[in-house]
This record gives structure tokens, C-alpha cells and sequence, in this order.
């Protein structure tokens, strides 16, 4: 890390705003230097910070470096593009089977990946008694709508909630070493605490302890992106002992901006490559253009103002995504599925006009070499969704340590070989029929 860090570098290290900083100036907490007249701060004053400190002992390099003992299979449920899976992948893990719904996304995990068994159907009618006992890992992060701050947070009342019981049958019947589950943070005081406390009795009803959950920030993690997630990390009940311990994966030493997204650098070799995406309409163009880089509706002229948040203007609260364009310096706002809703505008820094679908995925980490089947809109809306592939990446080598050590204490006494069922889909049909026949028995 450099000596002296500028504002920006600091607010983005700290994962606060920039104000925050300035009250931490005004109340003597930090004193910057003062170089041309712009606020710089000594990398030892910021060693106070926890969070700058696990960046700066930054254990990254040698966590990715940890590899399987034995391969390890694995099965994705809500796999979606494939961000988790890839991520998974890139860790050590070996995919036998994934599952997704809609089929725009199957298609993408089908093209990427012609090797990986995608079994896109309804959860509710998928049977996985096929793989029980063979399975080392069980993966998915049920649909979050229900439980999003954004959604109508209804939880299990909402159709989508009741998903993570699929997801609890599925673990019950493959009965995997370990499980992680992946949603929203606004899952964790969700109904004050009593929807997690239903998934939390589920998981033991089915022979599994939590052992750990925990809210990651994505730009802690090699992801130029204020995400947040929410991760569930299971053991079936037979492998626990005290000693078996599960720890987070270590924070990336600095916090990646939107230029390390789009530009030739230290994540990809490269500048984004040209491709499609959502236009603004003549009206909506002319009044983002006066939006600065990192700027929002606020620092549009006053009568701008009124005319673009019409009776939003008169509410109150920070709306703080509309109008928004991202800056160059930071790492972007959370994507959403759709680039250009006027909620959660996400206006490319440099130009006036949506990010593009290979801009939205290389925020995401996607590789460029990840392509998205389905219509523009699809593709946006299967980016938005996915879980940052570094991200996934990371945690899947906490994964893989933890598995590790239960190999060391717990030995498999025989290794799952991975069928290559896509070469014959009809061969997938025995997922949806053992399952007809067991809702009907």
C-alpha cells in the first residue's frame, strides 16, 4: 500500500462516505496532510481501523493457493448465469449438477460450460434421491425478494420465501458434507429475527448445525462493487467436533474502483470489450449529462430537479440512486437488474448512457469470456442476480479448507464420479420424474 492515501482511497478503504471522513478530520480522529491542497492520510493513522488493518495483513495470495485434498463434487440449486458456480469452480470444486428455472440462464451455464450437468426446471419438482450419500457440498442462494429491503419483505408469506423449504428437501436428500446459503443481508433481522430463526430450526430439524453466517462486502473481496451479501454455512451433524473451525476468506489488500472494471489493469488484462445495451430516451440523456461523475438528482439545477423527481422531490430522504452516475475513483453502487430504472440509475462515469451488458458482468467479475444467452434485457437481469464471481471465489476456498479438515478427521470411503448426463438430455429426465412419483406416492 502507498504511505499516504487520498480521500477517495480512504472513504473506499473504510467502506464509508466521504463526509464521515471530514468529521473524523473536524474531530481530530484523523489529520490529513495537506498536499496542493488536497487532504492526504498516512497509512499508520489509518491502522486504528480494523478494516484497514486486515487489509493491510492481507492474506489473500495464500488463500487462493489452498487446494482440495480429494475432489470434492458439488450441487448448485438457483444457479442462475453461474457467478456462484464459476466462482465455486475456480476454488477446486467439481460440479455435478446445477439447477435454474428460467431457462435464458440455463442456456448461459449450458454454453459456458458444456461439461456441467444443468437441470433447468421448477426446484419443487426436482428429485436428488439419485445423489445421496455422493455428494461432498450443496450450494444456492434461494430467491431473496422475499426477504429484500427492495421486495415487499413478506418473508415466508411471499411464494418466494417458501423456496428455501426446496431448498432444505434437497439438502435432506443429498445429505452433503457441508451447505452454504446465499441471500440478502436484509434476511438477517427479517420479522425481527424469526425468519432466520425458522431457517435456523429447519437446518437442525434436517441434521445440519449452522456453524457460521456472516454479511461479506463485496469491494473487500476483489469486487469493484458496494454489494452485500448474506452467507449460511452448514455441517451435517455427524462430522462436527470442536475442533472443526470455519474462517471467513481474508480481505483483498486494497478496494477495486470502476476503472479497475473497465480499464486494462490489475483485474483484467484488457479494456472492456464493446457490446450492447440499454439507450436513455433525448430528455433523460440531456439531464444526465449536467450529473457529474459520482454525482446524483441533488446536484441537478433546482428546477431539474422538480421536473426529473416529479413528487419524489417533495418526500424527503436521500434517494440517493436516482440520477446516479457512478465515478471512475469508486467502486460502483449495487447493480440491479435493469441498468436504467430511474430508482437505481446506474450512468456509466464517462459517458452519458447505461453501462452495457459486458460492463455490468465485469463488475460483477464475470471473465469476458462469459457470455449471456437470452434477450438484452434477460442478460441484465441474470448479471444483476449473480453473486460476484471473485467473491464466490473467495469463500470457496474457506470452503474447500473447511472440507478439508473433516476429510482429515472423516475419510471418504469412496469417490462420486460425475456423470456427463448433457451429452444425452434426455438422460435429466429421471431428476423430474422420480420426484413426479414421489408427490403423487
Amino acid at each position: 500500500m502507498n504511505n499516504k492515501l487520498s480521500l477517495t482511497e480512504v472513504s473506499n478503504s473504510l467502506g464509508v462516505s466521504k463526509a464521515i471522513v471530514k468529521g473524523w478530520e473536524k474531530s481530530g480522529k484523523l489529520i490529513p496532510e495537506l498536499i496542493n491542497n488536497e487532504p492526504f492520510y498516512n497509512t499508520e493513522d489509518l491502522l486504528k481501523f480494523d478494516v484497514f488493518k486486515e487489509l493491510n495483513n492481507s492474506q489473500w495470495e495464500s488463500e487462493l493457493k489452498i487446494k482440495p485434498t480429494i475432489p470434492y463434487s458439488s450441487i448448485e440449486l438457483f444457479a442462475g448465469a453461474g457467478g456462484l458456480a464459476l466462482g465455486l469452480e475456480q476454488a477446486g470444486f467439481e460440479v455435478a449438477l446445477l439447477n435454474e428455472l428460467d431457462k435464458a440462464a440455463g442456456k448461459t451455464l449450458q454454453a459456458n460450460r458444456p461439461n456441467w450437468n444443468v437441470a433447468v426446471g421448477d426446484i419443487s419438482e426436482l428429485s436428488l434421491t439419485e445423489f445421496a450419500g455422493q455428494i461432498d457440498f450443496l450450494s444456492g442462494g434461494f430467491p431473496c425478494q422475499a426477504f429484500s429491503y427492495a421486495g415487499n419483505k413478506q418473508g415466508f408469506g411471499d411464494t418466494r420465501g417458501t423456496l428455501f423449504f426446496e431448498f432444505a428437501r434437497l439438502i435432506d436428500e443429498v445429505k452433503p458434507r457441508v451447505f452454504l446459503g446465499e441471500n440478502v443481508r436484509g434476511l438477517l433481522n427479517h420479522d425481527e429475527g424469526r425468519t432466520l430463526e425458522t431457517i435456523k430450526h429447519k437446518i437442525n430439524e434436517i441434521g445440519y448445525t449452522l456453524i457460521d453466517l456472516n454479511v461479506l462486502k463485496a469491494i473487500y473481496f476483489k469486487v469493484p462493487q458496494k454489494r452485500e451479501r448474506l452467507f449460511l454455512v452448514g455441517v451435517r451433524n455427524d462430522l462436527l467436533s470442536e475442533e472443526l473451525k470455519f474462517n471467513w476468506p481474508s480481505k483483498y489488500n486494497r478496494v477495486m474502483t470502476v476503472r479497475d472494471a473497465l480499464k486494462k489493469g490489475e483485474l483484467f488484462n484488457c479494456d472492456v470489450p464493446l457490446s450492447d445495451g440499454q439507450k436513455y430516451p433525448a430528455r433523460k440523456k440531456e439531464i444526465l449529462d449536467m450529473v457529474p461523475p459520482g454525482g446524483y438528482w441533488r446536484d441537478l439545477p433546482d428546477d431539474i430537479q422538480q421536473e426529473y423527481m416529479k413528487k419524489s422531490y417533495f418526500l424527503g430522504g436521500g434517494k440517493t440512486g436516482m440520477a446516479r452516475r457512478l465515478s471512475m475513483d469508486e467502486p460502483s453502487l449495487t447493480l440491479t437488474c435493469a441498468p436504467a430504472q430511474k430508482q437505481t440509475e446506474r450512468c456509466h462515469p464517462e459517458e452519458t448512457r447505461p453501462l452495457t451488458v459486458r460492463e455490468y458482468a465485469r463488475i460483477q467479475t464475470f471473465p469476458d469470456n462469459w457470455l449471456f444467452s437470452g434477450s438484452m434485457t434477460n442478460q441484465y437481469k441474470q448479471i444483476g442476480n449473480a453473486v460476484p464471481v471473485n467473491l464466490a471465489r473467495a469463500v470457496g476456498s474457506s470452503l474447500i479448507t473447511l472440507l478439508n479438515a473433516i476429510e482429515q478427521s472423516s475419510p471418504r470411503t469412496s469417490q462420486y464420479v460425475i456423470p456427463q448426463l448433457n451429452k444425452d438430455p434426455e438422460q435429466m429426465n429421471f431428476l423430474w420424474e422420480k420426484r413426479a412419483k414421489y408427490k403423487t406416492s
